[in-house]
């Protein structure tokens, strides 16, 4: 499923909404969530899971080309924990 699957979605369940204002909404929303997980934050959705973030440590690490020690940074990453409630 992609963006335009969900936003046909919207589209089709709610009377009243068009196409493209399904699209705006849609966008909106993973606007914001893309906004909390850029601050640090996490987004939770009942009933479907949660995204998120987790800092890595800084390390030592090896170019794999040259075989060079390199230091990497340290950095951050997003992790999808589903619901309970998801039964897969």
């Amino acid at each position: 499923m992609i963006k335009a699957d969900l936003a046909q979605v919207v589209y089709e369940r709610h009377g009243g909404v068009s196409y493209g204002e399904a699209m705006e909404l849609l966008e909106f929303i993973l606007l914001q969530m893309k906004e909390t997980l850029i601050q640090g934050g996490n987004v939770k959705m009942s009933g479907f899971g949660s995204l998120n973030v987790i800092q890595r440590k800084g390390r030592l690490g090896r170019n794999p080309q040259t075989g060079d020690r390199i230091k990497l940074t340290p950095s951050k990453y997003v992790t999808f924990r589903p619901s309970r409630l998801l039964d897969f």
